[in-house]
């Protein structure tokens, strides 16, 4: 058989060796303290899964979708208005996709032709770049450095790439760095968008999960954002829906509506319950958030504390369900640091240069353990003598 040649850019990679790694261990009889996935586990709220089940009940809900109902289109605006202060249209501004990733992957096919440049954060989300790939474009890595506080430096792109670019994914608060964006970084990347022609493609899965009084936003707030990009949102980790696959592009007319016209050929919509319950998720009681917000704040503050009590300093993250941490200084290695953790342990991270060449030298670990597990996972680090 002979496969397409773009395949060749999907290998097996660090996740796949991990995950054999954790089954092997499981074998043995170790209980592995997973925290390299961000798989949430607090669920929906009880109205959102109330809401679910009783759509789910009826015959009616299992027809093709097609396209977005005007409820949910509705919805999307309402909470972005209540929300973040920001107006949009329903029918031109607003396009559901079968959660972010679904988004992330396809956009670039709607953008970028074979050989375009797309500008793409490093360390980032892998989709983030198999999206472009999937596309044929090159991709053009901007390095997000701890001494910028892991923002874009617009100065550090040469000015022939800048005029190149078709696409320009960013996204804060930042997946795996934790970093939040400030408004004047904002005001730049509007500016910097604009001088070069640039789709710009916000990512901002986790505005809701700040820490310590921070205040999400969204990039669609500020002038001309609309003129030069689009944002997605996501439903997966604010609400807990993350199976149920929801998320949004909202932002540019142009942009999304040719991210339906290609999802109009690949798809069928979403299915109406899960439409139902994103509505009453978006439009219902939002005391969920708060409690989700503290839940993984306090997990946080948790592990930093525990996991530095044993030799491991690790900085408070100011946002996401994540935390960016540096490897010991005895390993030259992320992978070889994840796997020896795994071994010596059972508690399992990423490596970072799974995020990109600029993740070397540092792991994320997932806040989606219970606090119990995670001064377990300390309790097994400070045995195996790693940060002796």
């Amino acid at each position: 058989m002979q496969f397409a040649k773009r395949m060749e850019a999907f290998g097996t990679g660090i996740f796949a060796v991990l995950l054999e790694r954790k089954k092997e261990k499981i074998r043995q009889g170790v209980h592995v303290i997973d925290l390299s996935v961000g798989t949430p586990n607090i669920p929906p709220s009880e109205e959102i899964r109330r809401v679910l089940s009783q759509a789910a009940m009826d015959p009616k809900s299992y027809i093709y979708a097609i396209r977005d109902t005007g409820e949910l289109q509705q919805a999307a605006v309402q909470w972005y208005r209540k929300r973040y202060g920001v107006e949009l249209d329903p029918e031109t501004q607003v396009c559901s996709l079968l959660g972010s990733q679904e988004g992330l992957s396809h956009i670039a096919l709607t953008i970028a032709d074979e050989g375009d440049v797309v500008l793409v954060p490093d360390p980032c989300y892998p989709v983030f770049g198999d999206g472009p790939r999937i596309a044929g474009a090159k991709l053009v890595y901007m390095p997000l450095k701890k001494e910028n506080d892991y923002l874009i430096d617009f100065s550090a792109i040469p000015a022939e790439t800048a005029r190149r670019a078709r696409l320009m994914i960013v996204s804060y608060p930042n997946n795996p760095t934790c970093a939040v964006a400030t408004p004047e970084f904002y005001r730049r990347l509007i500016d910097f968008a604009r001088e070069n022609e640039i789709i710009v493609l916000h990512d901002n899965a986790y505005s809701e999960l700040t820490f310590d009084g921070i205040r999400g936003g969204s990039f669609l707030s500020y002038p001309g954002a609309m003129e030069v990009g689009v944002e997605f949102n996501s439903l997966s980790k604010t609400y807990g829906m993350a199976g149920a696959r929801v998320g949004f592009c909202l932002g540019n007319k142009e942009v999304v509506s040719k991210l339906k016209l290609l999802k109009s050929n690949m798809d069928y919509g979403m299915f109406l319950p899960i439409q139902k319950a994103a509505v009453q998720a978006i439009t219902g009681d939002q005391s969920c958030v708060e409690t989700t917000r503290q839940a993984y704040q306090k997990r946080r503050d948790v592990l930093c504390r525990s996991f530095s009590e044993v030799g491991w300093e690790i900085e408070k993250p100011k946002a996401t369900m994540f935390v960016w941490a540096p490897i010991p200084k005895s390993f030259s290695s992320s992978q070889a640091f994840a796997l020896e953790l795994l071994e010596r342990t059972g508690v399992m991270v990423t490596p970072g240069s799974g995020f990109g060449p600029s993740g070397e030298g540092y792991v994320r670990m997932a806040l989606v353990q219970d606090e119990d597990e995670i001064l377990r996972a300390a309790g097994r680090i400070r045995e195996s003598g790693l940060f002796k």
